[in-house]
C-alpha cells in the first residue's frame, strides 16, 4: 500500500508540471488502479485529472441545443445535453413534452448511445435520423450516474453505490436546469429508461415527487416509461432457462443448470446476499452461453459476438464488459444494415468532444464507466417492483415496454414481475383485451398494447433490448402516445 502511495504522489505531482503527459497518466492511474485492485488510487490521480467547478452550459449557434454539467455534488459532475424540437406544435390543450432519456448498463451513457444509436436526431454517421424522437418531444439526455459518459468524479469514494444515490444525484440536476428556466416548467417530464436504467428512472421518479411536493423542484411530472428494463432481476433469470428452451437454445440439460443457479441466486436474494447473487449472475450467463453456442443475451435469434470467453469475477471488477456488449450488439445492427462506419467511441472522444468545447481535456467519454458497474455491484440484483407501486398509487402514468426478442429482460421476466404488483387496478387491467399495433400503411401487426388507468404495457414483435434502434417506426408512435405528445396524431 505505500508503494501505491508513493505512485500516486509521483504520479499527481508529474501531472501537475507536464499537462501534455495528462492523458497519458491518467490511462496509467487506471490500468494501475484495475491491475493492483486499488480503488483509493483514484482519490490521489483525480487531484490533477479534473477541473473543478460548478454548473456550466453552452448553446449552440441556432439555440435549438443546450448542454453542460451540474457540480451535483462537490466534485461529482453530471453532464446533460438538451434537444429542442424543430417539430414542436404548439396545442393549448396538451402542452409540448420533454422526454428525459435515462441509460443502462449501468454506466452506459445516453448522451452516446441512446442519442446517436437510438432516439437522437443524429445517427453515428451524423447523418438525420428519420425516425428521432424530437419529433414528439423536447429530448434531454444525461450521462447517468456520476462516471458514465462525459459526467466524472475527482474522487472514488463519489461514485454511487445505490439506485437512490444516483436518483439525488439526478434530482439535483433538474432543480438546477427547471428551477431557473420557466420555459422548460411548461413542459411535463417523462422519464424514458433502457435496461438497468428502469431501476434508476423508478427511483429517480420517487425523488422528483418528493422534490416536487417538498417546493424544491419546479417542473410537472408526466409519466414514467420502462423499456425492456431491469426492474426484477430474480424474474428475469428464472425467465431465461424456459424461454431459451422454448426458442431451441437450450436442451433439457441447460434448462436444468440455468434453473438451479436461478434458484441459488433467489435464496441469496432472500438471504440479503446481493453482491454474491451478482456474481452468481455472472455464473449463470456463462453457462447459459455455453450450453447455447453463445446466443446473444439482446436477440435470442443472433449468436452473441463475445465468442467463447467466460464472464468471470475479474471481468465483472473491471465493469467494462456491460458497456462493450451493448457497443457489439449495436454494431451488429449498423452492419446488418449496411453500415460499416460510424464507431460511437471514436465519434464521442472526437468531433463531439470538440463541437461540445467543455468536456475537460482529461475526460475521455466513458472513461470511468467501469467503475460506475463495480460500485453499484451490491444494488445491481434489487429489486424496484415496490418502488413502481409506489408510482402508480401515487397517479403517475407508468408504462412498460419490452422487446419480444429480449433475452436480458425477456418479456417472460416483464409479465412476472407486473403481475405481483400490488396496485390496485392489477386485476382490471390483466383482464383487458390487447390492441395491435401498426405502421402508417403496413398491415403487419407490429405489437401490442394493454391500458387501465395509468398502466400501459407495450409488446413490441421484432424487436430485441433496443426497441427504437429496431423498430423505430412503432416506437416513434409509441413515444407520441406516452407523452400525449400534441404530434401524436401526425404518425
Amino acid at each position: 500500500m505505500v508503494y501505491v502511495y508513493i505512485l500516486a504522489s509521483f504520479t499527481a505531482s508529474l501531472l501537475q508540471s507536464c499537462e501534455l503527459c495528462s492523458g497519458y497518466l491518467e490511462n496509467f492511474c487506471f490500468f494501475i488502479m484495475e491491475k493492483f485492485n486499488v480503488r483509493l488510487l483514484l482519490v490521489f490521480c483525480s487531484l490533477s485529472l479534473f477541473d473543478g467547478g460548478i454548473a456550466r452550459a453552452v448553446k449552440s449557434q441556432g439555440g435549438s441545443e443546450e448542454w453542460g454539467y451540474v457540480e451535483v455534488r462537490p466534485k461529482a459532475h453530471l453532464f446533460w445535453w438538451l434537444y429542442e424540437s424543430p417539430y414542436r406544435v404548439e396545442q393549448p390543450s396538451k402542452p409540448w413534452p420533454i422526454i428525459l432519456w435515462i441509460q443502462g448498463g449501468p454506466g452506459a451513457s445516453g448522451v452516446g448511445i441512446g442519442n446517436f444509436e437510438e432516439i437522437g436526431p443524429l445517427d453515428t454517421n451524423l447523418k438525420p435520423r428519420n425516425s428521432t424522437w424530437l419529433k414528439k418531444a423536447d429530448l434531454l439526455f444525461v450521462d447517468n450516474p456520476v462516471g458514465t459518459g462525459y459526467s466524472y468524479v475527482e474522487d472514488a469514494e463519489l461514485f454511487v453505490k445505490t439506485d437512490d444515490e444516483a436518483a439525488t444525484d439526478l434530482t439535483t440536476l433538474l432543480i438546477q436546469l427547471f428551477n431557473t428556466n420557466e420555459s422548460l416548467q411548461k413542459s411535463p417530464l417523462y422519464l424514458v429508461a433502457e435496461s438497468y436504467g428502469g431501476k434508476f428512472a423508478v427511483t429517480a421518479g420517487l425523488s422528483i415527487l418528493k422534490s416536487i411536493e417538498a417546493g424544491k423542484l419546479k417542473l410537472k411530472l408526466g409519466g414514467v416509461a420502462l423499456g425492456n428494463s431491469w426492474i426484477s432481476p430474480e424474474d428475469f433469470v428464472f425467465s431465461w432457462g424456459p424461454l431459451l428452451k422454448d426458442v431451441s437454445r437450450l436442451d433439457n440439460n441447460g434448462l436444468e443448470i440455468s434453473n438451479s443457479l436461478a434458484e441459488k441466486i433467489s435464496q441469496q436474494l432472500k438471504d440479503g446476499q446481493y453482491t454474491e447473487a451478482t456474481n452468481t449472475w455472472l455464473q449463470l450467463e456463462t453457462v447459459i452461453g455455453d450450453n447455447s453456442n453463445q446466443v446473444d443475451f439482446y436477440n435470442f435469434l443472433l449468436d452473441s459476438g463475445m465468442g467463447p470467453v467466460a464472464l468471470t469475477g475479474s471481468a465483472f471488477s473491471n465493469g467494462n464488459f456491460a458497456v462493450n456488449r451493448y457497443s457489439r450488439y449495436l454494431n451488429s445492427l449498423r452492419f446488418a444494415a449496411g453500415n460499416n462506419e460510424g464507431n460511437l467511441d471514436s465519434l464521442m472522444n472526437g468531433v463531439i468532444k470538440k463541437k461540445l468545447k467543455i468536456i475537460p481535456a482529461n475526460v475521455s467519454w466513458g472513461g470511468q464507466s467501469s467503475y460506475v458497474f463495480s460500485y453499484l455491484e451490491g444494488d445491481f440484483m434489487k429489486p424496484r417492483i415496490a418502488e413502481v407501486d409506489e408510482l402508480l398509487s401515487k397517479g403517475v402514468n407508468v408504462t412498460v415496454y419490452n422487446g419480444q426478442l429480449d433475452v436480458i429482460c425477456a418479456t417472460k421476466g416483464v409479465e412476472a414481475w407486473v403481475d405481483k404488483l400490488r396496485w390496485e387496478g392489477l386485476k382490471d387491467f390483466l383482464s383487458k383485451k390487447r390492441t395491435p399495433l401498426y405502421c402508417k400503411d403496413d398491415q403487419a401487426t407490429k405489437g401490442f398494447i394493454k391500458s387501465y388507468k395509468n398502466l400501459q404495457f407495450y409488446w413490441i414483435l421484432e424487436a430485441g433490448h433496443f426497441v427504437p434502434a429496431e423498430q423505430p417506426c412503432v416506437s416513434l408512435n409509441m413515444a407520441g402516445a406516452i407523452t400525449q405528445s400534441p404530434a401524436a396524431e401526425a404518425s
